[in-house]
């Protein structure tokens, strides 16, 4: 936890308090011992803005651990020449500033002991109790004496672990990186960089979806300063060069409109950081004058903001498409506000946010915000109950957070843990989508129905098939958007498997993951024609005779026409069967064809103006029909299918399989049925296989194989 440095430039930082002289701090903390009855003066600082926060908080707690913390500490020193206390000290004011409660105070005070004292975590137990033992626990690095080169990704792994029970352990984690990035100019260029590029792949998304704003940013401008820094220094002479402020006179119109209207707010101009302004650059080409800020109004309810909203968007022209309501739906990492755009005086565009005042505590600390996740009331205490079974679950943890737990335990390997951590934390949008019992599924933004069957089922997502997405049928690639309720379709057949075009469509680590792992465990089989990998050789459909005619009585149901010694021959188009309301043309040779009513086939028989046929159905019971069977492709369907039709009494006369497109398969087959009477049934237990999502009759010639 020892990364050192100078801070590279001078980011903007939100709040007004001073950075604390940590030379000075440190001087105080080589002066010795105090008194046990009140706060050693280097504590001071933390203890007033610890208080700031929770003004009943017991300080005693942090008076034994800082004093087990200098003392462990006394003698070591910072590579900038400050003792080592001094770091321990800065964590614990960030995030005091923020509002932690005192037992993530006191772990932090401590987080370093362990990992670099002879301090041991029975002595952190007996003396701080589990819950504080458990935080310093979660943030001690692997000895890469131990690990090696798997020291970083592994010790990142078992942080998030830990995390999953406590999130304050990733709170800690991430107030002691700002304060190594702060101070990182005494490192070599290289070792700068390479922590800066494990902050932003790693820590940054992670502030993010922790919702811990503040520190962020602040990582945001120190990891651009140290891997840009031409563009950090060209984006820090723009804002220097920004000149008066245009937002400052849309700000004063706004709280006049807002006093007039009666609603108490606080209309506040929020700067945006370098990185941002860097972003907003890189998206529109040239800053407007109030590209360097936006506007934010606080109020104390819910209610309020829409009031807000409704007063800015009736005086001034609101620019609709900016438009977003993250009150009615958080993001996913807590954060809460209206988000607005309107036209100032001489047509300057203010971007603004509408929160409550607790809105705005969350949108800046997050999870910080909520305290301690084991106390009922979220207080400040040190110390919380343990759970009755004896089992730790932080009741606050996010979702995403659930995933990647579940996802890690199927990726022992190092490298391919810390490539998929890498890749999963930079998905910064999140879905959610319905399930049809009613749950709910949080995806990644481009998520498809791959990644929901492997959310919903785990491992038996192997045996998906396809998906219905809204009620309507989808192949497995879809896209989900939020809002979709997506039902995944799984076959009966314990031997389906994925193909590796999966992999083009899968999004969450779980998802490829798990297909990956089935891919590599089961090499033999070559890729199927079906979407899937085949268990067996594809049967080859065998060539038979072409459809039969009306007078080939033995196999035909019998079809009587009114015009005496006619032939007559039934439709391939339709293939009428008994009891089908029916119709007939006279075509060359002086030949019946037989329709079904509904024919297109008997439609334009009839618009070029022959004349219809009376057509009765005779005694024979026995006919030929031509079904297609539509479904999603997996191993042994052809065999599934045909079996269904030979249990059902039916003979295939042919058959035909067309090329998989998409995953969907179109299977046609002529079928000799002993009495039409089982034609229904025959289709019900067709639809009734595993992958078919639809059996109907042929409406076009069926050809033989």
């Amino acid at each position: 936890m020892s990364a050192e440095a100078a801070n590279p430039g001078t980011p903007f930082r939100r709040r007004g308090r001073p950075r604390i002289d940590l030379r000075r701090l440190g001087r105080v903390a080589l002066l010795g011992s105090v008194p046990r009855d009140r706060l050693p003066d280097a504590i001071g600082h933390v203890a007033e803005a610890h208080r700031a926060h929770h003004p009943d908080a017991d300080l005693s707690i942090l008076h034994r651990a800082y004093l087990l913390a200098e003392s462990s500490h006394r003698g070591q020193m910072r590579k900038s020449g400050e003792p080592y206390i001094t770091h321990p000290l800065a964590v614990t004011l960030i995030l005091a500033e923020l509002g932690a409660e005192t037992t993530t105070l006191t772990a932090s005070l401590l987080h370093d002991t362990v990992e670099d004292t002879e301090v041991t975590l029975d002595q952190v137990r007996e003396q701080f109790g589990k819950e504080v033992c458990y935080l310093v626990d979660g943030v001690t690095k692997l000895e890469k004496v131990d690990y090696g080169a798997a020291a970083e990704p592994e010790t990142f792994r078992k942080m998030l672990v830990a995390t999953g029970d406590d999130v304050r352990v990733m709170s800690i984690k991430l107030a002691d990186r700002l304060h190594n990035m702060r101070t990182l100019g005494v490192m070599r260029p290289e070792k700068q960089a390479r922590i800066a590029r494990v902050t932003r792949d790693v820590l940054i998304p992670l502030a993010e979806r922790l919702g811990v704003q503040v520190l962020k940013t602040e990582l945001e401008d120190l990891v651009f300063a140290i891997l840009h820094p031409e563009e950090y220094e060209r984006t820090r002479a723009l804002i220097a060069a920004a000149g008066p402020d245009p937002l400052a006179p849309i700000a004063e119109n706004v709280a006049a409109v807002l006093r007039e209207a009666g609603i108490p707010a606080d209309v506040l101009i929020r700067p945006r950081h370098h990185f941002s302004v860097h972003r907003v650059r890189t998206k529109r080409g040239e800053l407007r004058g109030t590209d360097f800020g936006r506007l934010l109004v606080l109020v104390g309810e819910d209610a309020d903001c829409y009031a807000v909203l409704g007063e800015l968007h009736t005086c001034f022209t609101p620019v609709i498409s900016e438009f977003k309501d993250f009150v009615a739906a958080p993001k996913f990492n807590l954060y809460q506000s209206l988000h607005t755009a309107v036209v100032g005086p001489e047509g300057a565009v203010a971007e603004v946010l509408i929160r409550t005042h607790r809105m705005h505590k969350v949108a800046e600390a997050g999870v910080i915000a909520l305290g301690n996740p084991y106390a009922a009331d979220g207080g400040s205490g040190p110390q919380a109950a343990e759970p009755a079974d004896g089992e730790r679950a932080d009741p606050t943890r996010p979702g995403w957070l659930s995933r990647l737990l579940q996802w890690q335990q199927s990726a022992p390997d190092p490298d391919t843990f810390w490539t998929t951590l890498r890749a999963d934390l930079a998905q910064d949008r999140e879905v959610t989508v319905f399930r049809t019992d009613g749950g709910t599924l949080g995806l990644p933004a481009g998520a498809s129905c791959v990644d929901a069957a492997y959310a919903q089922y785990g491992d038996r997502a192997h045996n998906c098939v396809g998906a219905r997405v809204n009620g309507r049928l989808a192949t497995l690639g879809t896209v989900l958007s939020d809002g979709d309720t997506v039902q995944p379709l799984l076959a009966e057949d314990a031997g389906s498997g994925p193909s590796r075009a999966w992999l083009d469509h899968a999004r969450t680590p779980a998802a490829r993951i798990a297909i990956t792992g089935w891919l590599e465990a089961h090499p033999e089989p070559p890729q199927g024609p079906y979407g899937g990998r085949p268990s067996g050789p594809r049967p080859e459909p065998q060539p038979q005779e072409p459809p039969a005619t009306a007078g080939d009585r033995a196999r035909t149901a019998s079809a009587v026409v009114d015009r005496p010694d006619a032939g007559v021959r039934l439709a391939g188009c339709c293939t009428p069967v008994p009891p089908d309301d029916v119709t007939g043309f006279v075509v060359r040779g002086g030949t019946v064809t037989v329709h079904r009513r509904e024919c297109p086939g008997a439609a334009r028989m009839r618009s070029t103006g022959r004349t219809p046929v009376g057509v009765r159905w005779g005694e024979e019971a026995a006919c030929r029909v031509t079904l297609v069977a539509e479904s999603f492709g997996r191993p042994r369907l052809l065999a599934d299918l045909t079996e269904a039709i030979a249990t059902a009494g039916a003979a295939v006369v042919s058959a035909t399989v067309e090329p998989p497109s998409e995953q969907r398969v179109r299977h046609t087959y002529t079928l000799e049925l002993p009495d039409a009477a089982g034609l229904p049934a025959l289709m019900r237990a067709m639809r009734d296989v595993a992958g078919v999502y639809d059996v109907s009759r042929a409406r076009h010639p069926a050809g033989a194989v």
